[in-house]
């Protein structure tokens, strides 16, 4: 008996090495078969994302000697979740999605944009110039559009800028839409879908190509505090190497015609900065202290 369980056992283990050779390995990231992705949030028009994105992705690719792609997140949410599951390796992040994903996944920024020279903007409130909307109190009453609950500038700030004035954000209007990006909340209070909307400053300027009164007709109602910029992103078990060359490249290609170009195109984007966590470390304590707190604040919105 003794030396028949010896045998199953041996038969056992020399099954599983076997499996284990025979079991299908995965290509190497940056191949054809398991390519780098890019995922990008959709905080502005996905057509003009989509195109920059995918120069992007070419000129990085070329850069590496590795195969890129890209994947236009359909939410802040969606982008999260796609690093948080390896289904994307970079990810451009507004401020409040990569303080998700660093929580709940381990994402590290590598690099943060730059626009304006700065590496700080705002958001904003606006409504049209004809509303008869003079001030944050207001907005009792009115119809608000929100860009995603995941917008920093198009969500958060705003919210802690209307409590700090005495209006209650999940109570005091009749109603509140989720427009998906910051063009679709300008047009939304343009053509009078919406009485008030939350955007960064200055989002008029994006949709101003077709809509060139834009700025005489919606007019900026009040200013939020500075945030941080949106970021490049890597996920936790990217190789140091890898994660090293894709922020050298990425430089280098803020440093070109054609990557300029790119940048303007996904996000308006002026040049790129190397950075780390600690950078967000601010933005932390300004959360803190608002009484805000990150997991109530990506709840889904009822």
């Amino acid at each position: 008996m003794k030396r028949l369980a010896a045998l199953v056992l041996s038969l056992t283990i020399l099954l599983t090495l076997m499996a284990g050779a025979c079991a299908p390995k995965k290509p190497p990231l940056g191949s054809e078969q398991n390519p780098i992705v890019m995922v990008f949030v959709p905080s502005g028009e996905s057509e003009e994302i989509k195109r920059g994105g995918e120069k992007l992705a070419e000129l990085l690719g070329q850069k590496l000697g590795l195969k890129v792609k890209i994947n236009l997140a359909s939410s802040y949410a969606a982008a999260v979740e796609a690093m948080g599951a390896g289904q994307a390796h970079i990810g451009w992040l507004n401020t409040l999605s990569y303080l998700l994903a660093h929580e709940k996944y381990g994402v590290d920024v590598i690099l943060v944009t730059v626009r304006f020279k700065q590496t700080y903007y705002t958001g904003q409130i606006i409504v049209r110039a004809d509303s008869g909307i003079k001030s944050i109190a207001d907005l009792k009453g009115k119809v608000m559009c929100w860009v995603d609950p995941l917008s920093t500038s198009g969500y958060l700030m705003p919210r802690i800028l209307l409590k700090a004035n005495g209006i209650d954000p999940d109570k005091d209007f009749a109603k509140t839409v989720n427009a998906g990006s910051h063009p679709n909340v300008v047009k939304a209070v343009y053509n009078k879908d919406c009485d008030a909307g939350a955007t960064y400053v200055d989002a008029r300027g994006v949709v101003e190509k077709d809509l060139p009164d834009v700025k005489e007709k919606v007019i900026q109602l009040a200013f939020t505090a500075k945030i941080p910029n949106d970021n490049v992103s890597v996920v936790k078990d990217l190789p140091a190497d890898l994660r090293e060359k894709i922020k050298k490249a990425l430089l280098e290609i803020a440093q070109s015609e054609e990557g300029a170009n790119a940048l303007k195109t996904v996000y308006q984007i002026e040049g790129l900065q190397e950075a780390n966590d600690s950078f967000y470390d601010e933005f932390r304590a300004q959360l803190s202290a608002s009484g805000y707190k990150l997991e109530e604040l990506v709840k889904p919105q009822k």
